[in-house]
């Protein structure tokens, strides 16, 4: 069964929302750690940045599934 690009990205967007929203839960905890609140600055930081631009990866091929296919 095929969808439509309407279908797939109304689909495609409703998953993105929430695995964005549980992405930033799940950051939010392991920035709360022990070891990462003890780490220093410079850890902290990268840690941070690692954190809020990884969720990229995953949601890439949920995107190009959005946008490839039959219209």
């Amino acid at each position: 069964m095929s969808l439509r690009r309407r279908h797939r990205k109304l689909l495609g967007a409703t998953i993105m929302i929430v695995f964005v929203v549980v992405y930033a839960l799940v950051a939010m905890a392991l920035s709360q750690a022990g070891p990462l609140q003890e780490a220093s600055r410079l850890v902290q930081g990268l840690a941070y940045a690692v954190l809020g631009i990884s969720w990229i990866f995953p949601v890439m091929p949920l995107i190009r599934w959005m946008e490839n296919g039959p219209d």
